[in-house]
Parts: structure tokens; sequence; C-alpha cells
């Protein structure tokens, strides 16, 4: 990623001029434009970059995207000066491979990194396009290529993510998820100075879903596996949850949910991990004081803001 090469830009406008392709009021207007986006790649908002980096790093875990988010801010800045000494100076190509269960911070990730590298000067919207299979594969002939065209049209700027990515790669002979994953390559190729592409899924299943295309693993320097969170780190992600709704966990609360965590974990290890569980359990919890609150017909502010043993349950019932 990065800006384009000035005077390669500069010269494609020239030579378009010298050919009567385009008028000199829009030769000179492309290049103020493109002078202007490169001086804000060179530019970067540190105050939001500062800001969304000490964002980044109240996430619970996550340890290896904190470090490359502190690679690519260091790598930026010894750019852009090195640009400034008239020295050589590398683009990045930051497409990615996400691997790990569901619930383990995949998604919120992709979009915290696209605010970050927007506020870095590396992407220009810094948006986040969420897309799956079906937004991607067609019915019948051409129809694949067209929707994959679309789906990178609308994350230009910005970042696309494809969940569940080797799914592509699941159909038989006569399906179109390999058109679509031909389609993605060219558009990566076609817009690399103004796109990042994550692919994430399990991790087994993704490393498989790279072996199917010789060339799409090389297309992918970054792979961040993305581990389940632990014991510990997800009762403070419990904690966090009620902290910014403004709840509290009373101690008995917190053990039992510890116990269930601990249960899951030896029931299944697939979600034990996993925060989207710790989520349902905190979101179903408020909603049981609610009913137990309305029922007792007096409550005080602290009765309010605490969640009690008797709301913490595994399944609604």
């Amino acid at each position: 990623m990065g800006y384009k090469n000035e005077s390669k830009v500069y010269e494609d406008i020239l030579n378009l001029l010298e050919r009567g392709k385009v008028s000199t009021e829009y030769a000179v207007g492309k290049m103020i434009k493109q002078k202007q986006m490169n001086d804000n790649k060179r530019n970067p908002n540190q105050e939001d970059v500062n800001a969304m980096m000490v964002e980044l790093d109240t996430l619970i875990g996550l340890e290896r995207v904190k470090k490359l988010a502190r690679e690519i801010q260091a790598y930026i800045l010894i750019q852009n000066k090195r640009r400034e000494e008239h020295l050589a100076a590398d683009s990045l190509v930051l497409h990615m491979i996400f691997k790990g269960n569901p619930g383990t911070g995949k998604t919120t990730v992709a979009r915290l990194l696209g605010k970050i590298l927007c506020a870095m000067g590396v992407l220009e919207k810094g948006h986040v396009v969420e897309v799956e299979r079906a937004d991607l594969v067609g019915g019948y002939i051409g129809h694949t290529a067209a929707k994959v065209r679309e789906q990178i049209k609308e994350s230009l700027g910005g970042i696309m993510f494809i969940d569940e990515a080797y799914s592509l790669a699941r159909g038989g002979e006569k399906d179109f998820g390999k058109e679509a994953i031909d389609a993605m390559v060219k558009g990566m190729e076609d817009y690399k100075d103004n796109l990042i592409l994550i692919l994430a899924g399990y991790k087994e299943e993704m490393e498989n879903f790279l072996k199917t295309n010789p060339g799409l693993k090389s297309r992918f320097p970054i792979h961040i596996e993305f581990t389940d969170y632990t014991l510990d780190e997800l009762i403070k992600i419990a904690e966090d949850m009620v902290k910014k709704r403004q709840y509290i966990l009373s101690l008995s609360a917190k053990a039992k949910i510890l116990r269930i965590l601990s249960q899951k974990r030896i029931e299944d290890r697939i979600t034990s991990g996993n925060a989207r569980l710790v989520r349902n359990i905190i979101e179903r919890a408020i909603r049981k004081q609610a009913i137990r609150l309305k029922d007792s017909g007096s409550f005080s502010r602290e009765d309010l803001i605490t969640l009690k043993r008797d709301d913490i349950t595994e399944e609604d019932h």
C-alpha cells in the first residue's frame, strides 16, 4: 500500500494530454488532486492515530495484532522520512489472512484496523465491507465476476473482509467459487494502492483453502492467528462489557460466569474461548435483571447497576 509514485502518475497524465485525450484543465486538476492525496498520506493525523492505538491497546489479548499495528505505524513514519530525504521508499502490501474460531475478535480488529490505517494515510476511507460467499458467487457464467467487481468497487479506499473465505473453494467443478477467487485476485492487482483484502475463517480450513490456489498465499503477506481467549481474558471481557453498559457484576455473578465458561470449555473446546458466548451471557443477564427488578416493584440505584448471581444463566429459560 502507500501513495502512488508521483512522477509516474504525472507522466501518465501528461501523456494523455499530449495525445489529446484530456484537456489541459483536466490534466492540471488531476495533478493537483494527486498531490493533495499524497500530501495527506505523508502527513497522517497523528492525534487520531494515537487515540485509536490506545483503543486497540485496551482490547483484551490480541497481542499479535497490536504488534502489527505498531510495526505499520513505525514503517509509515520511516518511509515518509526517507521520502523527505529523497531516498527510495517502498510501498506497503497489507492484504491479510485472519485465522481463528468465531468470536475471537477478527471482525472487531478488521474494523479498527480500517480506522487506524485511514488515520495513518494508508487508506483513503478506512471503511470495512463485510462479504460472504453469497455476495461474491453468482449462479451463471459472467455473473460471479460482476458481483466481485461490485463488492471491490464498494470497498475501494477501505477493507474488503471476507469471512469463511474457504467456502469459495468448496464447490464442485461446475461451481463458480474459483471464478470468484480469480476475479478477487485481479481486483487486488488492479487496486493495490487503494484496497486491503482480509480473508478470515477457521485456522485449518483457511490453510487448506490457500493450498487450492498456488498464487494465493504469496499475495497475503500478513497471517494472524486469533487464539481462543483464556478464562481470565473472558472474565475481563465480561467486566468490560458490563462497565460500558454502566453495570457491575457481583462477586457471586462473576463466579457463576466463570463456572459456565469452565464447563463450556470441557464440553465444547471450539466455542470455549469465544467472546460471543460472554456477550450472550451478559445480555441475557441484563434482561433477567430487568424482569427481577420489575417484579420486585422497588429498587435503588445500586440495584439498577448490579447484576447478581441469579441473573446469570447459560440459556434462556
